[in-house]
């Protein structure tokens, strides 16, 4: 099997979970707890139903949306996500030339495994940067500072992770960046000889934004709540926040509002855009999926700021259906990571072919050329 026979984003995990070690797969795949809201996040759409109109000429489709003040050709977002180049060895270099075909916002995190400076470099569509706020100012300044000297288009302050989740599948894995070669995973690892090959022979592993400053996840193996735990800055708040923002001083989006309240507090502060985001079942479980949470927000600040739903899209008709509530795009993480361990770039370009495909499609048979036309008229709930 390979990506050419994979025609949704649950082929493309089928075939990544045959491609990547264990610990790695279930790194990617796993949810906090009892991943309750992990499930919740993609079962949520499953309530809302869409009720297309017909005979309206729909021979000409415009999909693009602006976002962050950004023209992007189709209403769907890659969200940063960490530690890239353990899935596949280019990484967030195989991400941003797939993402470079397609238009739209590509994001880098503060611990993924290729520089901001090289990415500022090498990727010519919109550039967000998912700040981690460290215990060591020092480290935080300097991550602005470089994205502003990188030409980066936006930042995006990650709020939901001031402590690790209870991610249980990590913890019987053992899975810790880079590796600890053990006796348990050295089995999973001699079953997947690419991927050892990959990751033995070529560049070595590193935490390309912060190796200067920390050890840890990069020349020390580190757990991801470890990590989190003892690197994050706990005291994070919304003072904190505004500082970086005007710090900053361009498009600001605060990634991880759930509430109605700290959306209103975000627009206090200045942000330009929020991520209606729960980490991807990562953090609290228990809590709200996005999409669930996404009219309550829109309703209350959507008119003052942007409001991106993040998290559990696997479809096109996903897509469509918080448009059709409110956001003013989407964005997704595990979508693309599937596809990027299941073929690397071209993985990733046929995941987002797809995707487009499919929001084409869906607006072609609900009646709409422009997004701007969908709203909830067209929607209702089981």
């Amino acid at each position: 099997m390979n990506v050419r026979h994979c025609h949704n984003i649950d082929d493309f995990r089928r075939l990544a979970k045959r491609r990547l070690p264990g610990p790695v797969f279930d790194y990617i795949d796993g949810g906090a707890d009892d991943e309750v809201t992990l499930k919740r996040n993609t079962a949520a759409f499953d309530d809302c139903d869409l009720v297309p109109n017909v005979l309206a000429g729909v021979t000409d489709i415009d999909m693009s949306v602006t976002v962050m003040g950004r023209r992007i050709e189709m209403p769907l977002m890659l969200s940063p996500t960490a530690m890239q180049r353990l899935f596949h060895w280019e990484g967030e270099r195989a991400v941003g030339r797939a993402v470079e075909k397609f238009g739209t916002w590509f994001g880098i995190s503060t611990i993924g495994t290729v520089s901001i400076e090289e990415i500022g470099r090498t990727v010519s569509t919109p550039k967000l940067f998912q700040l981690y706020v460290h215990r060591d100012p020092g480290l935080n300044r300097a991550l602005v500072q470089r994205c502003k000297d990188a030409g980066f288009d936006a930042i995006a302050l990650t709020v939901d992770t001031i402590v690790g989740g209870n991610r249980e599948r990590d913890l019987r894995t053992g899975f810790t960046t880079p590796p600890r070669w053990t006796p348990r995973s050295l089995a999973s690892f001699a079953a997947h000889p690419g991927w050892t090959f990959d990751y033995l022979l070529r560049e070595p592993f590193a935490l390309a934004n912060v190796r200067d400053f920390v050890t840890d996840g990069s020349s020390v193996a580190s757990g991801v709540a470890e990590y989190i735990d003892k690197m994050f800055d706990p005291a994070m708040d919304w003072k904190a926040a505004e500082a970086i923002r005007a710090d900053w001083g361009g498009p600001f989006a605060l990634k991880g509002v759930m509430s109605v309240a700290d959306a209103r507090r975000a627009v206090e502060i200045g942000a330009s855009t929020i991520y209606v985001s729960n980490h991807g079942g990562r953090q609290l479980d228990g809590s709200r999926a996005p999409f669930d949470q996404l009219a309550e927000i829109v309703d209350a600040v959507g008119d003052k700021l942007e409001v991106i739903c993040d998290g559990g899209i696997r479809r096109g008709s996903h897509v469509l259906k918080a448009l059709s509530v409110g956001a003013t795009a989407c964005s997704g993480g595990r979508l693309y990571l599937y596809a990027l361990a299941a073929g690397g770039q071209a993985g990733v370009e046929c995941a987002l072919g797809k995707l487009q495909a499919e929001i084409a499609r869906g607006m072609r048979l609900m009646g709409v050329t422009r997004i701007d036309q969908l709203s909830r008229d067209n929607l209702r709930w089981r």
